[in-house]
């Protein structure tokens, strides 16, 4: 009984460690003869080149049926998101307050809005098309370099007295600020249904309140032939159109919000779950301290 209680020395372990990796006796390597490890070995290797083969054929066949150029599945988005330039977010949206005597509270609103407009120089859209049809641009193949479509040119001067260029500060200090109002993309998406669709700015809850506004490109108009974008793949130049927006008849120092639309067919705003779709709102406060001091000596 005590002889089957002893504790076997280390030695006597690795021994037998060694005797079970390399059995001299009985020529087993780890329990095996040499033709079982060869036929294991031989198993594993077809088992794990079939398992490859059959996910390299599903990859294969997942990515003959996908459109490099447009996705199977997509939001279904009734009209696309209306995004504003300059974007400065407060606790509650959108608000941007400035001073006209302090240029310190309008240069960085400034600094966005040329920044935006690096990307619709003549020299970034040098790429794509000047287009004049005033009709939906479809295209049925790809002419473009590289087996692409062709995009049409927006150029920043196309906003006027709102590019940047006559004005470089965009109105800011004479309180007639400009704002650039963007749509977002939608693949395949004809927003109008023929007809250039629209901004249209106005008071919150007070639309028959006069809001003096100069639209450009003249009328506040999205041409159409802008449309349909195809995919960033298929357009990889492609430069969303602009409205840019210059509110003449601003009341100083008093808080406004203000709502600008995209007024076209196919085109909705009334969406209570999604604030940007179709329209942007924001506030706008125009600080004038001469203004005031006048109002209260009077």
């Amino acid at each position: 009984m005590a002889t089957l209680n002893e504790k076997k020395t280390c030695s006597e372990r690795m021994a037998d460690f060694r005797r079970f990796v390399w059995n001299p006796e009985t020529k087993l390597f780890m329990g095996r003869s040499l033709i079982n490890w060869v036929w294991i070995i031989l198993y594993y290797l077809a088992f794990y080149v079939v398992m490859s083969g059959l996910f390299a054929l599903s990859i294969y066949s997942l990515m003959r049926t996908i459109n490099p150029y447009e996705p199977d599945y997509q939001d279904q988005l009734k009209s696309p998101g209306v995004t504003l330039r300059p974007d400065v977010y407060g606790d509650r949206g959108l608000q941007i307050y400035y001073n006209v005597s302090d240029n310190k509270t309008w240069e960085g609103l400034v600094t966005t809005l040329h920044t935006f407009l690096t990307a619709y120089t003549p020299a970034a859209q040098h790429l794509n098309i000047n287009c004049t049809n005033n009709t939906y641009f479809i295209q049925d193949t790809f002419d473009g370099p590289n087996k692409t479509k062709l995009s049409c040119k927006f150029t920043s001067d196309m906003l006027q007295n709102c590019s940047g260029i006559t004005d470089p500060t965009f109105g800011f200090p004479e309180g007639k600020p400009c704002f650039i109002i963007k749509m977002n993309r939608i693949i395949k998406f004809f927003p109008g249904n023929g007809t250039a669709p629209r901004v249209n700015c106005t008071y919150v809850g007070e639309e028959s309140r006069p809001l003096e506004v100069d639209y450009y490109p003249m009328n506040g108009t999205f041409n159409l032939h802008y449309f349909p974008y195809y995919g960033k793949k298929a357009q990889p130049s492609y430069s969303n159109p602009l409205v840019a927006v210059k509110f003449l008849n601003i009341t100083r120092n008093v808080e406004l919000k203000i709502v600008c639309k995209i007024i076209g067919a196919g085109i909705t705003f009334d969406n209570v779950h999604d604030p940007y779709e179709g329209k942007v709102e924001f506030k706008l406060k125009i600080e004038d301290a001469a203004t005031e001091t006048f109002l209260k000596n009077v």
